[in-house]
């Protein structure tokens, strides 16, 4: 049973969140405050960590800090508001592994924290020498290890979250084809999750200026308006 601990200052949000991730079959530890939080830690580390960035005491942005001062493969998920594009980033520069925005669906946030969490146990057996081997999808400049959810372009790491990486993966997946935003819909959110168009471009938007961190002339997602997606491999 993972253990997952859930820090927001919305005593609504730790109630209704930690029944649900109950029902699921985990482990839930509470905190309303990034301090009591990290004092916790301290002690035991949890599997992973939901962290709500605006938060008294300490917020989420210096939990998250003092938290990777520690360990560097503790997965964390933000929860941000609506406008926290900039956390958002910063964020994810510090070391979160994925974030959901406020107010989310729980069924997203579940399913992001069963991704990670297969992610570490992936990391973990391949640490013993004892992972099956991974299918590396190689698309031009552009490598994706599926099971380490490793991402590089011409040799450099790019750090994806989970919804940036399953985008990608269906676009890269067969080159040239297009990806309608329905479809892209379906790849990175559960049958039971609603988001609107906005949201895929939202997350392609991201997704381009990650790859254009390490490669100002990345290109190779291409936009057809009213369309949808596809990925050209030259």
């Amino acid at each position: 049973m993972s253990r997952i601990a859930l820090v927001d200052d919305d005593r609504n949000i730790l109630t209704s969140v930690s029944m649900t991730l109950e029902a699921e079959g985990f482990e839930v530890e509470t905190y309303n405050d990034g301090q009591s939080a990290l004092d916790a830690f301290s002690n035991r580390l949890p599997d992973m960590a939901v962290l709500d960035i605006k938060m008294p005491r300490m917020d989420g942005m210096d939990l998250l800090q003092r938290l990777r001062q520690k360990t560097s493969t503790l997965p964390v998920i933000f929860l941000t508001s609506k406008d926290d594009e900039i956390d958002e980033v910063l964020g994810l520069r510090m070391g979160a592994d994925d974030y959901v925005k406020k107010p989310f669906s729980q069924r997203l946030l579940v399913e992001r924290i069963r991704a990670l969490l297969r992610r570490q146990e992936v990391i973990a057996a391949d640490d013993m020498g004892d992972v099956e081997e991974s299918k590396v999808l190689v698309r031009g400049e552009l490598s994706m290890d599926p099971l380490r959810h490793a991402v590089t372009w011409k040799g450099l790491d790019v750090s994806l979250t989970v919804t940036e990486f399953l985008l990608l993966q269906a676009l890269a997946t067969r080159p040239g084809f297009v990806k309608s935003r329905d479809q892209l819909m379906d790849v990175a959110y559960d049958d039971q999750v609603y988001v609107d168009d906005r949201t895929i471009d939202s997350h392609i938007k991201r997704l381009r200026k990650k790859m254009r961190m390490v490669d100002n002339e990345f290109s190779a997602i291409e936009t057809l308006y009213g369309i949808g997606y596809r990925y050209n491999e030259e």
